[in-house]
């Protein structure tokens, strides 16, 4: 049984833990804040937003933890389906999908019942402390430098092991890191978003029977205006969330907050009459998008993995946070079941996780790139690309076939090619086709 340290322990790290015992090693998860029950983290800043856990991302979750979700469901967490996951362009609403699921859950309650499932197994232990670098041997990692959190001045230790996954997030110092020790550093990619958005919780009664989930998308005629999402979730709550950019970012005012919830979508409109707001407005900033393309590196020390935001982190307008990091875990496993050493460079791991990452920063870019504050990089092809967007986008409103295969790409169950096929775009063709035909009155 060879000792695999997980650095972190977020969905990323709680994922990655199961993946590496499920092929038969002993886990050690490295996190400095405390692993309690209940709660959210004071190290994940964000936790107290509205996540979305995509319909795939609810699948690998249920893979990792068999039955996580109808435990989650069973603790107050809200599934919705077909009609009760409603989706709204410039307020109009769009076609339903009947095979669509989402579920309603706040991160605290879905990370709670992660880490009690993770830690159960004894062969997996956690060691509160924080990384502070890597200890390295020949071609590989031998192990991490440790200091401990928590009470008390105790000295930096180090922890040998024949692994080590990086699941630290955005702020991973991974890269600086290898570089000291004389390794390379991988190509970032980033795209400035200037992105702030807030979260608000609001007592939740029979106001909207049949609703779940509902979704204001970025809009198809003002890039400005607002993006919103709203779930019902445990404790008999509407989590709700507004998302704008630059100088139109969301503030703590409460007030305020109802208002631009009243300029949105109908359902956002009859919560803010409705329901009373249960604490206070919370607020968060993201000034870019990036990505560490790991699978560029010539030259990679063995015994090394990067899962979740330590690869790639997203515009969360969109959701794909969680379910990527889900996604890099199940990447792991298949790599570990191949028969892959664990002591050498692990590329094979690094070239399946640059499909999930690819395909996520290919969604969420584009649209990023039409706010008129977004200066770029520009792919090539992306006058072609958003004019084709737009088009899908505006045909998803009202033919389900189209809006499905959108939602599979949206939704991280198909890859973005899938809708770049001509059956997709004569059906496309004939959807916009029937939008502007004239209304014939009898």
């Amino acid at each position: 049984m060879k000792h695999v340290v997980v650095l972190g322990g977020s969905i990323a790290g709680l994922a990655a833990a199961r993946a590496v015992r499920g092929e038969g090693h002993r886990v050690t998860i490295v996190e400095p804040d405390a692993l309690g029950a209940g709660g959210a983290r004071a190290g994940v800043p964000q936790s107290g937003q509205l996540h979305a856990l995509l319909d795939m991302g609810r699948r690998q979750a249920d893979r990792w933890w068999p039955g996580l979700c109808e435990e989650l469901l069973a603790d107050g967490a809200v599934l919705g389906s077909g009609d009760e996951i409603r989706m709204f362009a410039d307020t109009v609403r769009k076609v339903d999908v009947p095979g669509n699921e989402l579920i309603g859950v706040s991160r605290a309650l879905l990370e709670e019942h992660a880490r009690r499932r993770t830690l159960a197994d004894d062969h997996v232990d956690v060691v509160r402390a924080g990384a502070v670098g890597l200890v390295t041997r020949g071609a590989r990692i031998t192990g991490v430098r440790l200091r401990p959190a928590g009470p008390g001045q105790e000295p930096e230790r180090t922890l040998t092991a024949d692994a080590v996954v990086d699941a630290m997030g955005r702020s991973s110092r991974l890269s600086a890191w290898l570089t000291e020790a004389g390794w390379e550093a991988p190509p970032v990619d980033r795209m400035r978003i200037d992105l702030g958005y807030a979260t608000a919780l609001l007592r939740r009664g029979n106001e909207l029977p049949g609703v779940v989930v509902a979704h204001q998308l970025p809009s198809l005629t003002d890039p400005r205006a607002d993006t919103g999402a709203m779930a019902a979730v445990e404790g008999d709550l509407w989590m709700a969330v507004i998302a704008a950019y630059a100088d139109r970012r969301p503030t703590r005012d409460g007030a305020e907050f109802l208002r631009r919830m009243r300029a949105m979508a109908e359902p956002f409109g009859v919560v803010a009459d409705a329901c009373e707001m249960v604490g206070e407005v919370r607020t968060y900033t993201m000034g870019h998008s990036s990505r560490r393309r790991w699978w560029a590196v010539e030259r990679l020390p063995g015994g090394l993995f990067v899962v979740g935001d330590a690869v790639a982190s997203f515009n969360p307008v969109y959701g794909q946070g969680m379910t990527s990091a889900l996604l890099h875990a199940s990447c792991l496993a298949a790599h570990l079941r191949g028969g892959a050493d664990l002591h050498a460079p692990a590329r094979g791991y690094f070239d399946h996780v640059a499909v999930v990452v690819d395909a996520a920063w290919e969604v969420s870019t584009l649209a990023d790139l039409a706010q008129p504050h977004v200066s770029g990089p520009y792919p090539a092809g992306y006058a072609l690309a958003r004019r084709m967007s737009e088009l899908m986008a505006r045909a998803s409103v009202t033919d389900a076939w189209v809006q499905e295969r959108f939602l599979d790409v949206v939704n991280m169950r198909r890859r973005p090619a899938d809708l770049k096929t001509p059956r997709f775009w004569w059906r496309v063709a004939l959807a916009l086709r029937a939008q502007a035909a004239p209304v014939r009155v009898r």
